[in-house]
């Protein structure tokens, strides 16, 4: 699912106005063996929606500042999402999920939020799928202390995209 959500759309509607931005990174959390997923640790409050029906969003807070949105992907009970790490739209790349989620206004208010049907936040296919020669896969990053699983070459993007950030 990770590969199949580079070069979606992330759309927002927010205060009347729709925006639009480009998937170009992405990274993998598969599952409650995998211990840089969240739900190695268990079902929790946090965690609850990544055991739900997939399509749904999973916003959570880093630090106590920044939020993440991932997109729950797998069947019910098997608790797996992608985290959209970097997005571009007509102002640039947005690089890292909390810039993501800034520039979007998501916060916790969406988490649990079905993405399937096309109110407030959702994916968009709008048929702009890179070839599998255009991504790059690495391991993931800030995961260290999940031993062998933070080398997983989880971690997606789309090798053609221009690295020019935006400027705010």
């Amino acid at each position: 699912m990770a590969r199949d959500l580079l070069g979606q759309y992330l759309v927002r509607k927010v205060s009347g106005r729709t925006r639009a931005a480009r998937i170009i990174e992405v990274e993998a959390y598969i599952g409650p063996r995998d211990l840089a997923c969240h739900a190695s640790k268990g079902r929790t409050k946090r965690t609850e929606v990544m055991f739900g029906d997939p399509g749904r969003a999973y916003v959570y807070l880093i630090y106590g500042m920044y939020h993440c949105l991932n997109i729950v992907t797998e069947r019910r009970e098997f608790p797996a999402a992608v985290l959209i790490r970097a997005v571009e739209d007509e102002s640039g790349i947005i690089d890292g999920p909390g810039r993501v989620c800034r520039a979007y206004e998501i916060d916790l208010t969406l988490n649990s939020h079905d993405l399937t049907q096309g109110q407030l936040l959702w994916i968009e296919d709008r048929g702009e799928r890179p070839s599998k020669s255009k991504i790059v896969a690495s391991a993931r990053i800030g995961v260290d202390y999940a031993g062998d699983w933070a080398a997983k070459p989880w971690r997606l993007r789309i090798e053609d995209v221009p690295r020019r950030r935006r400027t705010s």
